[in-house]
């Protein structure tokens, strides 16, 4: 069944209540039941068509767990069981009184999502914007300890990428941008047992290997062992890549963040600073054979050549225009066999794909929608437009799948995804 727009944004307000907890949205009723970083992002934008101030909520919750260092957690525990690894497994010191959180973060997405609410407020009542400002001018020195965090601890000073410690730190856990990495993680004899809970919850198929869970769960050890000092962290983990999409991605939420500032009367100098540097840093990182953005592994010193929608990380700051060229290839977005033009996380003809296993060649309706709102910031209206169209045509069975099958259009991962409803309901009001 096809939905038309207004049945289909019904539907995703009530898959966002229906996730409610009443403080957060949960990513999804049975395989995620917490609250993810970048996810709450995203289904902050949804919740401000619904009831700004509940938006504002849910990134106040976020923000409440972050850490005196200024890093935002990956996740924040509710008290809900079944998801593994919980915060025992993670061992990291509460933030805040009744806060438990993992001990990494995820892609910087919030200046963002803080822009975008505040955009829909001021489009609906006086005492919704009214609300908003206020939120605005009481988060931004959240959001730029955040920045800063980044910029001090994660910046590679030889690269200028922005360095992750653990592929779930990307979003995109188990994307071959990965694979090499990961090859080099050795998990030791020591790794304390463990039991997945993801595979009683989703199709085993489309989820991360045992071996893959292995290397992930001795990461989250070498954390633990260093206390998860952000510097130490650092310097032992085992896995160190310089990650080109979250790169292009600060840059781009890094000039929102400043003209946010700009506009409460504060100095954005460092903010600007910190933009241009990931600007340059993703222009270097470009493929001189392909002309897509790569990856850097640290650990190995070695440019990582992987085909996938990372790759197309200039997009994100406004730059590397002749990339569409790309895009609407049968590499991507053009391939004839694809059910809708959205480029998937792997390319079909690249080596890994895999078009039901997760970040492997699924497409993504988040990914269509972070590059579709960068597109129409400068100024690819059409574009933006293309991808808005394709989301919903994807998306308009009303399954809210956490990916989808690109030959198919198949939903696939869990159903009633928090995230997935939130930026359909974004596209069909806007």
């Amino acid at each position: 069944m096809h939905y038309p727009e207004p049945t289909l944004a019904a539907r995703a307000a009530r898959v966002l209540r229906d996730n409610d907890t009443g403080s957060v949205i949960t990513a999804a009723p049975r395989l995620y039941p917490h609250m993810w970083s970048w996810d709450a992002a995203f289904i902050s934008i949804g919740l401000a068509h619904l009831h700004v101030r509940r938006a504002i909520a849910e990134l106040d919750t976020l923000f409440a767990a972050q850490w005196a260092d200024g890093m935002v957690p990956h996740i924040v525990f509710t008290g809900r069981d079944g998801y593994f690894p919980g915060p025992d497994r993670w061992g990291v010191p509460d933030p805040a009184p009744g806060v438990r959180t993992s001990g990494i973060c995820q892609p910087p997405i919030h200046a963002i999502a803080v822009r975008r609410v505040l955009d829909i407020a001021r489009a609906g009542a006086p005492e919704d914007a009214e609300a908003a400002e206020r939120f605005v001018s009481r988060v931004w020195e959240p959001l730029l300890a955040w920045h800063r965090w980044l910029a001090r601890y994660r910046v590679d000073a030889g690269t200028g990428l922005v360095t992750i410690v653990h592929g779930w730190e990307s979003g995109m856990d188990n994307s071959p941008r990965w694979d090499a990495p990961y090859a080099a993680v050795r998990p030791g004899p020591d790794l304390p047992p463990y039991t997945r809970e993801d595979l009683h919850r989703a199709d085993p198929g489309e989820r991360p290997t045992d071996a893959e869970y292995d290397r992930y769960l001795w990461l989250i050890e070498g954390m633990r062992r260093v206390g998860y000092d952000a510097a130490r962290v650092v310097a032992t983990s085992e896995f160190l890549v310089g990650d080109v999409f979250i790169t292009g991605l600060f840059a781009l939420a890094n000039d929102v963040l400043a003209e946010l500032g700009e506009s409460l009367g504060h100095e954005t100098a460092e903010v600007r600073g910190w933009a241009s540097g990931a600007r340059a840093a993703v222009a270097a990182a470009r493929s001189p054979s392909t002309g897509l953005a790569r990856d850097y592994d640290l650990r190995a010193g070695r440019w990582l050549d992987t085909e996938t929608i990372a790759g197309f990380a200039p997009l994100l700051c406004d730059s590397g225009a002749e990339l569409f060229e790309l895009w609407d290839s049968p590499r991507w977005a053009g391939n004839p066999d694809l059910v809708v033009p959205i480029p998937p996380s792997t390319s079909p003809s690249a080596t890994g794909f895999d078009p039901r296993r997760y970040w492997r060649g699924p497409q993504w309706p988040v990914l269509a929608w972070l590059f579709g709102w960068s597109f129409r910031r400068h100024g690819w209206a059409h574009r933006a437009a293309a991808l808005r169209e394709a989301g919903i045509r994807l998306t308009d069975g009303g399954a809210f799948g956490e990916y989808y099958h690109p030959f198919t259009g198949e939903p696939l991962g869990s159903a009633d995804q928090s995230w997935t409803a939130a930026v359909v309901l974004d596209w069909v009001c806007a």
